[in-house]
């Protein structure tokens, strides 16, 4: 499956509650996520622990801070799992994110608002192709439709993963 998808800081996370309500959105919820990340030799595997959202998640992405195409492959687990044992036993642990996500959809295009602890606040967009029913142009159009709706500037995108972000820090 593909999305297509952008990451940016966010210093008003109300006004893009109320520009989503606004649109009618799908609200899902607020999850805490512990996304722990395991060094693999290409893309990202991330067991992803919620209470709304949990998976398995292999995907490989360019970094770069336009909107930008993510091949990534789900195993949805349930909570509480032994997966994370399992994996430990012949994965590295790279790193280990924990945020307050809030989950909206509106049709194929999904948006969360993070509080990521110790990096801030951000926000994502990302627009699905729905298993292959909608084209990458239209993925990219829906993208960049709300990049302008939200007011997004370009010096806010962010170019990598939250994850990235964190091993930054740590060596700062």
């Amino acid at each position: 499956m593909i999305n297509i998808e952008i990451k940016a800081k966010c210093s008003e996370p109300n006004r893009i509650r109320k520009m989503l309500n606004s649109k009618g959105v799908d609200f899902k919820g607020t999850d805490r996520q512990i996304d722990t990340y395991f060094k693999v030799k290409t893309g990202r595997l991330k067991l992803r622990e919620g209470n709304i959202e949990n998976g398995l998640i292999y995907y490989e992405r360019e970094n770069t801070n336009l909107p930008k195409q993510s091949n990534y492959l789900l195993y949805r687990t349930n909570p509480h799992t032994k997966l994370k044992d399992f994996l430990k036993e012949d994965f590295e642990i790279l790193t280990v994110v924990d945020k307050q996500r809030e989950i909206y959809f509106i049709e194929n295009v999904k948006f969360h608002i993070d509080t990521v602890e110790n990096l801030g606040s951000f926000i994502e967009i990302e627009a699905t192709d729905d298993g292959g029913k909608i084209e990458k142009d239209v993925l990219e159009k829906q993208c960049r439709y709300y990049i302008s709706l939200f007011g997004i500037e370009v010096n806010d995108l962010i170019s990598c993963s939250y994850s990235d972000m964190i091993m930054e820090s740590l060596v700062n």
